[in-house]
């Protein structure tokens, strides 16, 4: 990237185009964002209520330190620290040095690693990938030490991977409580289900500032639209046969990754299981994360896929691969240390993944103009394209003019939007969450300012609380203004759901910290 500029993947704009949206925002005095202003050429959507903040605001943070066209780098540099550090903390514990470093590289460039990077350029899941390895680490504590004192780690890393990628948070979900059974079912005991369930459940109360909000105003914007045409788990299983040619070139490409992973790590874990007498526990727990994995990314899992509660949202069943890619760098790193020379084993799969990043790198899409598209766009007023799900319930973005002024006016004989006269209305603050606008009309005016209509939105005629309507052709906000001379004000207030999710996570972490503080603090048992 320091030679070619940024590698432009399926969601690169939309990451980018939230981070310069929140960066953005900061500026104003906004710190948390909700509305993303500049989404649908300017007319907004409540983007942040529901994609998880952890990503975009360490994008935001570091484009308004760097210059933006090096934010993607660096956010991709961190992160796969970030997932060395993570597995080389899971594997220190289980593995000689040697094998703990091995381990370490293997799953920070690990090849559906490279995929994310170079083909997907999805932030948010590589940023959970990353954590996942803690997820892992932090539940062999609560099996293994048969105490509450891991709790609070197992509860916070868990609410990591819930604020980075929603996707990646539902697969988690299911693969700690898969890891948890193992274990309980190993100690014969109760005891870390109930622990790891009171670790699941102070995670998602750590997070429930974003997930209750998102998931009570789902109601109100088109989330269904998340899982249309070749959006559906049906349509996305490893080697799929569907219409679309360059959907289907790219399925085939991560299926290839896919089973080549399947592969590598099945071969791993029958050399590995010499050694499953040095860490039980640890290796039944992956050996049947791994099994499941694969299990979900083919069609015969269909059913679990219907029938488990949100996992639908998770789209693309090759998504298996995070927790799968930790299975597979532990399993190749204790395998390696089986063989007679180790270096020349690591060496041979550390030539593998160089030459295979090689190959992505030359076939990834290269554009290094789509930031200053972005940042052009946003600067002169003109927006970026909006997402189907975040629409507001009714609207319409495909119908939504391009350029339209700020404030415009429905004119009453022929029913079209027109701009209205400057000596009318006045803009007096017009920023992401508040706009007021003066206006002195003698025979009363339907307003029509760029904004989507959307219940958090509160209107305020001189004061007091109006009611506003949506424009039914795109759900643009319309509000009828008496003759006379008026101050409008709209602001995205906080909604119900929101203080109490805040209130939620507040109380969690006080009561986390207490009770880390508490608790007597035991050393873990000396791993063989």
């Amino acid at each position: 990237m320091f030679f070619r500029g940024n590698a432009s993947g399926h969601d690169f704009e939309f990451h980018l185009a939230s981070w310069l949206d929140v960066a953005g925002q900061w500026r104003e005095g906004i710190l948390f964002p909700r509305w993303a202003e500049w989404a649908n050429w300017g007319f907004g959507e409540p983007r942040f209520v529901f994609y998880p903040p952890a990503s975009w605001m360490a994008g935001a943070a570091l484009g308004s330190v760097l210059p933006w066209r090096m934010a993607p780098g660096a956010f991709i540099w961190l992160s796969l620290v970030l997932a060395g550090s993570s597995m080389w903390r899971l594997a220190r514990e289980w593995l000689p040095d040697s094998q703990v470093t091995a381990a370490a590289v293997f799953f920070a460039v690990n090849p559906y690693h490279l995929v994310v990077v170079y083909y997907r350029s999805d932030f948010a899941e590589l940023l959970a990938s990353a954590i996942f390895p803690l997820v892992i680490w932090a539940a062999l504590r609560v099996n293994r030490e048969e105490s509450w004192t891991p709790v609070p780690i197992l509860a916070t890393a868990f609410a990591a991977i819930w604020l980075s990628n929603a996707p990646a948070a539902v697969i988690t979900t299911y693969s700690l409580a898969l890891m948890l059974l193992v274990g309980a079912c190993l100690r014969r005991s109760v005891g870390t289900l109930v622990r790891g369930g009171a670790a699941m459940a102070a995670g998602l109360g750590l997070s429930a500032f974003y997930i209750l909000p998102a998931a009570w105003e789902q109601r109100w914007v088109q989330i269904s639209q998340v899982l249309s045409e070749n959006l559906h788990f049906d349509q996305n299983f490893l080697f799929t046969h569907a219409n679309d040619p360059e959907f289907v070139l790219f399925n085939w490409k991560v299926s290839a990754v896919a089973l080549t992973v399947i592969l590598l790590t099945g071969i791993a874990a029958v050399f590995a299981a010499r050694t499953r007498r040095d860490f039980p526990e640890l290796w039944w727990m992956l050996l049947t994360l791994g099994a499941a994995s694969v299990f979900f990314m083919f069609p015969p899992s269909s059913i679990f896929w219907r029938r488990l509660p949100e996992l639908r949202f998770v789209q693309f069943p090759w998504r298996w691969l995070v927790p799968l890619d930790a299975v597979f760098a532990f399993f190749v790193a204790a395998a390696a240390g089986r063989s007679n020379r180790k270096w020349l084993v690591c060496l041979a799969l550390g030539f593998t993944l160089v030459a295979f990043a090689g190959v992505v790198i030359r076939d990834a899409w290269w554009d290094s103009e789509d930031i200053p598209v972005l940042m052009e766009g946003i600067h002169s007023g003109h927006g970026y394209e909006g997402t189907d799900e975040y629409q507001p319930a009714g609207s319409d973005r495909y119908n939504l003019p391009e350029g339209a002024p700020q404030i415009a006016k429905v004119d009453p004989e022929s029913g079209s939007i027109v701009p209205v006269l400057s000596a009318q209305s006045s803009i007096a603050r017009w920023s992401a969450e508040d706009k007021v606008v003066s206006e002195d009309s003698a025979g009363g005016v339907t307003l029509v300012p760029r904004v989507l209509n959307y219940p958090a939105w509160e209107l305020r005629v001189d004061g007091k609380v109006a009611r506003a309507d949506s424009l039914p052709q795109d759900g643009q906000l319309l509000v009828a203004i008496p003759p006379a001379a008026h101050r409008i004000e709209f602001h995205f207030g906080r909604t119900r759901d929101r203080t109490i999710g805040a209130a939620i996570s507040l109380v969690t972490a006080f009561s986390l910290s207490l009770f880390a503080a508490m608790v007597p603090r035991r050393r873990p048992p000396a791993t063989p």
